[in-house]
């Protein structure tokens, strides 16, 4: 085959791990700058396959590099020199073959190694040698040359075994028939023609980077041909090792011993890998530090399970000695790990040792907080506060004060490490002996240990309303670690305390856990207590919470699994419940309690804005451009679906509409597609959604129905309440007359403490019947006077459970309502609990009572006058101006109030007297 005279060819690098030799084809994917050097090759030298020589590339030299790849000699201080001059056989675009290619090499490119060359000068490796095809001057090896006939026979006969071992390993047929067919061909080819042929054979095995580029820089035949018998014998002893495991393996194996034997086989395989390094680091040849053959480029070799097993007990013995001298954890560590070395490895407590060895050094404890950490530097820094007011500002709209509850705790904690930093600077500035200076700096000698405590707060609300978040937030504003506990239907006290070793697959509780993976000693850790289970045969898992939640005990907390007292005492708690009423009264003790009652329709369209909305059009593929959603159909959605305390079913309103729209931009995309097929008019994109066009996307309003139906009626008031999670609402109060014998019925799974709340509003309105002109005389009873009837209270929902002293004030105005025939408005609630003498007694959950009353669009209150302050604190101001408020003090003002000044009639005017006792 004869090449071109010209001393010059195009050189085009082969990047790694790519080498093309002689008689060998290659096809690669080239970019489109180096595929039109490639056409202006082919166009200068008016052939159809121009000739160019293709240079392996090695991979940069890097120390942290843990592949096993040695460049040859000749790169070590120069570039790469050796390559082959090959053929250009196709160069097609990648669209005529497959269009999952990516963009960026367009084109496929197929070569044909031709001969070996060498490059006058060494090839230089930079970053724009990838595209490059710049012209070199290249020398071609002497082409008239012989091996002797000693190397040829070496080389067939290692070729030989070679291929003879390949057949045999092969498992499809059709490919033990072309190794076969190649040996044949090999005990045929004369002695001139073997180079040729260890070319063909080194190209088709697989063998390693290093050893082709090594191969291709041979450049006599005498060296090649001897080079490519090492190779043989190399893969050929490689092929013949699982072999040679499994005769052994099998050789040992018995009845007896079947179930070891994937083991067997694991130990077989070490030693002949460590018996081919020990082989391959003592060979004369390698260079001087050379690694040889590693698994991940480690000294050590991972797979060796004494090995291993040695690293693991050296990592476990510098952590017990990194503890602090004198601590209880280090002495505990001392005598476990004596213990463990003396106990053999194959016994189970060497094991169970080892397990509790490995939880008590990972933990962190107090000595490793010692030193100024990025904690206290970010604490120090002046602007603190404003960065942990604006971080919780962006994470949440609204909670005022919340917020200004955390700032509180964020001051304290700054002002406590500036107190600590100056009297440490102080103390440091004295002169004065070792001993007195130990003594200034630690007079306790707990004094380590002690730092500020974390306040156990308990954030109280509906679901949705951002007390997860919350905790999250504080933790990035202090710069710590998040850890989330859901005690959801823990029965189980060791879940919190963890499990003695004596019991098997025993293991740390919760806490402890939550305190490894933080990895620090001051997490902020979240608890979800108010779905704990109840005391039971396994304990108290609510009694549990008392030590770890009581600031002036967890400092020496006690896990029975780890049985060293743990400090607790900088761990920020932050509990969450959804009420009040499943939590143990020790429990709410040791919290301070912050209510999150809910969010204004006003709060919520903003949270639709900043946050909810653009999550969902991230999340669904649409941008803000091609959705624009008005101001009344957010409060739209607000008020007619998704009429709840938080803004969870907000965000799934949203997320339907934000679909609705995804599903409508696709179907415009394609009919954009037709239109441009069909030279028709396209539509416009449609992206505003107004307030009507809600409902044509979420179906018929939730809420809307219900308003319609509330109208005045004799004997229904609607009264305010507080749902099982934390939400306000309001509720209807029913009564009405039956023939009877002047009894009163209550329904609507009502407890005892409402029932009574029934009871005293009929003995007070029988004891007024004829203030309020219900009957004609004092002393008569408006149940059995002119005819016997009963009474039925009832309030609607049956299958929720009821109770509280709350509604008192509503049941005394459906009753007088029902016995004079004066309705109430439909837009006026009320509550408050009364007595006999008929005053109006206050009650509590005021915030969510006005919020719920503010979302069913009522905007008429009865309130108790004690409660009138908990309005001004608590109750947003925009809701307060859009709301009036009556705050009475006794039934007399609560039933003008309901009904109106001057509409029931009093006969007298009734003076309350208070006698003393």
């Amino acid at each position: 085959m004869a090449l071109s005279s010209t001393p010059q060819l195009p050189v085009l690098p082969l990047p790694f791990p790519l080498v093309l030799l002689p008689t060998a084809r290659l096809t690669i994917h080239v970019s489109r700058e180096l595929a039109e050097k490639l056409q202006a090759v082919l166009h200068d030298s008016g052939s159809s396959q121009p000739i160019v020589a293709t240079i392996p590339i090695p991979p940069p030299t890097d120390p942290s590099n843990t592949t096993n790849f040695t460049p040859p000699p000749s790169t070590h201080t120069t570039g790469p020199v050796h390559g082959t001059a090959a053929r250009v056989v196709r160069l097609v675009p990648v669209r005529a073959l497959s269009a999952s290619v990516s963009a960026r090499q367009p084109y496929i490119l197929s070569l044909h190694g031709l001969t070996r060359i060498r490059l006058a000068q060494p090839l230089d490796l930079d970053s724009q040698m990838a595209d490059s095809l710049t012209e070199r001057t290249v020398h071609h090896p002497p082409a008239d040359q012989v091996p002797s006939r000693e190397a040829a026979e070496a080389f067939k006969d290692a070729a030989l075994r070679l291929l003879d071992r390949l057949a045999k390993d092969s498992v499809h047929s059709q490919r033990k028939d072309d190794w076969l067919r190649i040996s044949v061909i090999l005990e045929d080819v004369p002695d001139h023609r073997s180079a040729w042929m260890a070319d063909v054979l080194v190209a088709a095995i697989n063998c390693d980077y290093t050893d082709k580029l090594t191969f291709l820089a041979t450049t006599t035949v005498e060296d090649r041909l001897r080079r490519a018998t090492e190779l043989f014998v190399k893969q050929a002893s490689i092929s013949e090792v699982p072999q040679k495991i499994a005769n052994v393996v099998d050789e040992s194996l018995s009845r007896q011993q079947k179930e070891y034997f994937l083991r067997q086989q694991l130990a077989a395989i070490q030693r002949e890998l460590q018996s081919l390094y020990t082989a391959n680091n003592a060979s004369p040849g390698s260079p001087s530090g050379s690694p040889g053959l590693k698994i991940g480029g480690s000294s050590s070799e991972p797979d060796d399970d004494e090995q291993a097993d040695a690293d693991d007990l050296a990592d476990l013995k510098k952590k017990i000695e990194a503890l602090e001298a004198g601590s209880e954890e280090r002495r505990v560590s001392i005598r476990e790990w004596r213990r463990l070395k003396r106990i053999p490895q194959g016994s189970v407590e060497n094991g169970v040792i080892r397990t509790y060895l490995e939880w008590l050094t990972s933990l962190p404890w107090p000595s490793a907080t010692l030193s100024p950490s990025a904690n206290q530097e970010i604490v120090k820094n002046p602007g603190f506060l404003a960065k942990a007011r604006a971080q919780l500002d962006a994470d949440h709209f609204g909670l005022d004060q919340i917020k200004g509850r955390l700032i509180e705790y964020l001051a304290v904690l700054r002002l406590r490490s500036m107190v600590e930093a100056a009297s440490q600077a102080s103390v440091s500035q004295q002169p004065m002996s070792q001993p007195t200076a130990k003594l200034a700096q630690c007079p306790d000698q707990n004094c380590a240990r002690k730092g500020v405590k974390g306040p156990v707060l308990l954030f109280v609300g509906p679901p949705g309303t951002g007390k997860t978040s919350l905790g999250q937030s504080i933790a990035k504003a202090l710069g710590r670690p998040f850890q989330r506990i859901s005690l959801g239907g823990v029965r189980d006290e060791a879940e919190i305390r963890g499990h003695r070793r004596t019991y098997v697959a025993s293991g740390p509780g919760m806490i402890v856990q939550a305190l490894r993976k933080a990895g620090r000693i001051d997490p902020v850790i979240l608890l979800q207590i108010d779905k704990v289970g109840q005391s039971n045969f396994h304990g108290d898992p609510a009694a549990a919470l008392l030590e770890v939640l009581d600031p002036e005990q967890n400092h020496a907390f006690n896990d029975h699994y780890i049985n060293v007292p743990v400090d607790l005492s900088r761990v920020l708690f932050i509990c969450t419940s959804n009420t009040l009423d499943s939590i143990s009264a020790p429990l709410l003790d040791r919290c301070e309690v912050v209510e999150l009652s809910g969010y204004t329709y006003d709060e919520k369209i903003h949270i639709a804005r900043r946050y909810l909305l653009p999550k969902q059009l991230t999340a669904n593929g649409l941008s803000e451009s091609l959705l624009d959603l008005t101001d009344d159909a957010l409060l739209r959605i607000a008020t007619l679906y998704t009429r709840e305390a938080g803004v969870r079913g907000l965000e799934r309103a949203l997320s339907t509409i934000v679909r609705f729209k995804a599903v409508e931009r696709v179907n415009h995309l394609d009919s954009l597609a037709g239109t441009e097929r069909s030279d028709a008019a396209p539509k416009e994109w449609q992206s505003r959604v107004e307030g009507e066009d809600v409902e044509r996307m979420l179906g018929v309003p939730r809420w809307d129905s219900e308003e319609r139906e509330r109208e005045e009626k004799i004997g229904v008031v609607y009264g305010l309440v507080v749902t099982g999670m934390g939400e306000g609402g309001i509720m209807p109060v029913e009564s009405t007359a039956v023939p009877g014998t002047g009894r009163l019925k209550l329904t609507g799974s009502l407890g005892d403490v409402i029932k009574e709340s029934g009871e005293i509003a009929l003995s007070w309105v029988k004891a007024h019947a004829f203030d309020l002109g219900i009957t004609a005389s004092k002393g008569i009873d408006p149940l059995k006077v002119p005819d016997p009837i009963d009474i039925h209270l009832h309030l609607p929902s049956g299958a929720q459970k009821k109770d509280g002293p709350s509604a008192g004030v509503a049941m005394t105005c459906a009753l007088v309502s029902l016995l004079t025939g004066v309705t109430a408005s439909k837009d006026m609630a009320m509550t408050g609990e009364i007595t006999l003498r008929g005053r109006v007694t206050p009650v509590g959950g005021v915030r969510m009572k006005v919020l719920g009353a503010h979302r069913a669009k009522v905007y008429r209150i009865v309130l108790p006058w004690a409660n009138k302050r908990d309005v001004e604190r608590e109750v947003a101001l925009e809701v307060q101006q859009q709301m009036q408020f009556h705050f009475v003090q006794t039934i007399d003002e609560a039933l003008e109030a309901a009904f109106g000044k001057g509409v029931l009639g009093w006969k007298r005017d009734v003076m309350l007297m208070e006698g003393r006792l």
